[in-house]
This record gives structure tokens, C-alpha cells and sequence, in this order.
């Protein structure tokens, strides 16, 4: 009887298989229970039945501040979208949108203008011109050696066609200018949201995991306290049971 002590919480007298005394007893359940009773010694006990309140206390504490970290995390996340107010668009669309007859026109002389038939039909155009002037086919040519009218218009499709090439490249260079804004704002928010991403997934890797350690060692030590008074009332029942038989 000698070794029974008085429970902290509720004056009960109890043995100490029915409980822990306050030095076995995990640091932070410690301070949980040092916050409501401040003069406690080391050897205060502590029943079984109220130990359960702590440890049920410490782990909604350790949940509690697991759901507040991905709260704010969220509320971040959140942020980040809304203060992004830039809409990503289609600058093929909206060039096209607003394209001009003239610009229309400049882009399909630049296209016909650097390709390959192009090239072809000028070369057979020139080679018949001078065929026709050099042979008089027609009985006189009306371009002689040295073929100053075929320079003319060579000289007047080179006045017109640097231009319009000119205004095309125009064209692609804007596009160029809103494809590469376009994409930097892409990249900001993908870059913003990814480390918003990182920062859940450090949380969840480096303190979720730990306080789900943690639960789960305070489940073994009830689950072990919980085998500890299976087996001393077993004990009990088998003592009491030959004392019976005996008698």
C-alpha cells in the first residue's frame, strides 16, 4: 500500500501499474501537463485513464498545426493565382484579329517571294526574255544587248518587293516581342506555382512524416501500457484462481 500515490488530476489513490509517473513520460506530454499543473515533482503519478487525455491533447495539437501549415500553404497558393491578373493568349489569334489588307498583302509577297517557285518562274522569265531579244524571233527585239528595259523592271520589283518584305519582318518581329512577354508571364506564374508546390511537398516529407512518427510511437506506448495492465490483471486472475483452489 506503501507504493500507491494520489493521481495528479483527480486525488484518486492508484498503483503505479495503473499509471506513469511524470518523468517516463514523453518531454512535450510533460510541459502539456506542467502548463496545468505547474508544482509537480518527477515522481508525481499520473493515472492511465487522464494520461489518455494528454496524449489524445498532444496529438490534435500536432494535426492542428499540420492543418494550419497547409492552410497557409494554400492561402499562398492562392495569392500567387489571384495577384497574377496576366491572361495568357494566343498571339497567332490576335495578330490575325487585327491584320490589315495591306500586311495581308506584304506577307504573301514576302512568302511567295522566298521560295522556290518563285526562283524557278523568274529564271525561266529572264532566259525567255533574252532569248526572245537575242534570236528576234518576232522579227526585231524590242530589248537589245545590253537588255536595259529587263534591269528597269528588275530594278522596279526590287524597289517594290524590299518593302513589303520589310513590312512582313515587322510583322514577325512584334510577334516575336508578344510571343516572348507572353511566354516570360507563363513561366513566372508555372515558376511561382512550383515553388508554392515544393514548399507542400518539403512540408509533407519533412514534418508531416515526422508528426506521423510521432503519433504512431504514442500509439505503441498506449498499446504497450494497455498490454502491461492486460498482463498484470491476468496475473492477477491466475494468483487469485489458485488461491481459490487451494482454499
Amino acid at each position: 500500500m506503501t507504493s500507491q500515490k494520489k493521481c495528479i488530476v483527480d486525488d484518486q489513490i492508484f498503483s503505479p501499474e495503473d499509471g506513469m509517473e511524470i518523468c517516463e513520460l514523453n518531454p512535450i506530454i510533460q510541459n502539456l501537463i506542467l502548463k496545468d499543473y505547474p508544482k509537480l515533482s518527477e515522481h508525481d503519478l499520473i493515472c492511465s485513464v487522464h494520461l489518455v487525455d494528454y496524449r489524445l491533447k498532444y496529438a490534435n495539437a500536432i494535426i492542428s498545426k499540420g492543418v494550419k501549415r497547409n492552410r497557409k500553404s494554400n492561402e499562398r497558393l492562392t495569392e500567387i493565382m489571384k495577384s497574377d491578373a496576366y491572361k495568357v493568349i494566343d498571339i497567332s489569334q490576335k495578330l490575325e484579329s487585327k491584320q490589315t489588307f495591306g500586311q495581308k498583302l506584304a506577307d504573301n509577297v514576302a512568302k511567295f517571294g522566298g521560295s522556290w517557285p518563285f526562283i524557278i518562274i523568274f529564271v525561266f522569265f529572264m532566259i525567255f526574255w533574252i532569248i526572245i531579244n537575242t534570236t528576234q524571233l518576232f522579227g526585231k527585239g524590242f530589248d537589245p544587248y545590253p537588255f536595259i528595259l529587263l534591269n528597269l523592271f528588275l530594278s522596279m520589283l526590287a524597289a517594290m518587293q524590299a518593302p513589303l518584305i520589310m513590312m512582313s519582318q515587322n510583322r514577325s518581329a512584334e510577334y516575336d516581342r508578344l510571343q516572348a512577354n507572353n511566354d516570360y508571364h507563363i513561366n513566372q506564374k508555372s515558376e511561382n506555382e512550383i515553388r508554392e508546390v515544393h514548399s507542400k511537398l518539403d512540408h509533407l516529407l519533412q514534418e508531416d512524416n515526422t508528426s506521423f512518427l510521432e503519433i504512431q510511437k504514442m500509439q505503441l506506448e498506449m498499446l504497450g501500457d494497455i498490454q502491461k495492465h492486460i498482463t498484470e490483471q491476468s496475473k492477477i486472475i491466475t494468483e487469485l484462481s489458485q488461491e481459490s483452489h487451494k482454499a
